[in-house]
């Protein structure tokens, strides 16, 4: 079945691409969530306005993502925990914690789900987080976390 994608949906496509995808698919979860419209010879002209907004919006984006990561690549964010003797923390610092961090010492305001801390980190010293703010914008953040 030929269907027209009314937003974004991980491992299928973008808003208003035009894909064809197995009948059950489309009929029982697609449609009914609202997901997808079925693909009519009206719908072409409206698939491609959604992908000239998908496109200006997406390009917009990525400039806001790039300055963003212009400002904080050449920063080392500071985080005071607290610690032991040995330099092991008592609890960890996680994504949300390096949010605050960033928005209290720099002002910008990130999303904690675009911050990746695979393991939560436990002790002092410096540490590079990956933070991925957009499908083309990713950089790592130097964060040095101190006992305090």
């Amino acid at each position: 079945m030929k269907i027209v994608l009314r937003t974004d949906i991980a491992g299928i496509g973008k808003r208003g691409d035009l894909l064809s995808v197995a009948d059950g698919y489309a009929r029982n979860y697609l449609l009914p969530r609202g997901f997808a419209i079925p693909a009519t010879p009206g719908i072409q002209a409206q698939a491609d306005s959604m992908r000239r907004s998908r496109d200006v919006r997406d390009l917009k984006d990525r400039k806001s993502a790039e300055e963003i990561a212009q400002a904080l690549v050449s920063k080392t964010l500071v985080i005071p925990a607290h610690a032991g003797k040995e330099g092991k923390l008592y609890g960890s610092v996680t994504s949300h914690d390096i949010a605050d961090a960033v928005l209290a010492q720099t002002g910008i305001e990130l999303d904690r789900r675009r911050i990746s801390v695979d393991d939560p980190i436990r002790s002092v010293g410096m540490h590079e987080v990956p933070v991925k703010l957009h499908a083309e914008v990713e950089f790592r953040l130097n964060v040095e976390v101190v006992a305090g």
